[in-house]
């Protein structure tokens, strides 16, 4: 169970590690577009488009319709819920880390005027 959340986790998030495909996302989020539309918005070719299309949907953030010569890009199933919930608890690490480190730092501020 571990070992596929990770590998899904890694999918996603070397899905989400570019830029393009990133605004890919944020442009289908909007409405529905052509792999065509998509390459001239992002001045792109097709071949470059259609790769960044196929790592976007291998990881399940879109998927794409063919009908005639049309390929029809749409945001897939996938909403990001475990990999929110990685976000979450390493945030709540950090914070902990810093509340600690600040606590350390108050510390010696009062051993230090004490010591004044």
């Amino acid at each position: 169970m571990v070992q596929q959340l990770t590998s899904r986790l890694d999918v996603s998030f070397a899905a989400l590690s570019d830029s393009t495909r990133r605004g890919v996302l944020a442009r289908l989020g909007r409405s529905e577009s052509s792999i065509t539309e998509l390459a001239e918005a992002f001045d792109m070719t097709l071949t470059g488009m259609k790769k960044h299309v196929g790592v976007l949907e291998a990881a399940g953030l879109v998927a794409t319709e063919k009908v005639g010569r049309v390929r029809t890009c749409r945001l897939g199933r996938h909403r990001l819920e475990d990999e929110a919930a990685w976000i979450e608890g390493h945030r709540q690490l950090w914070d902990a880390r810093f509340d600690a480190l600040s606590e350390v730092v108050e510390t010696l501020k009062r051993t230090e005027q004490d010591d004044a």
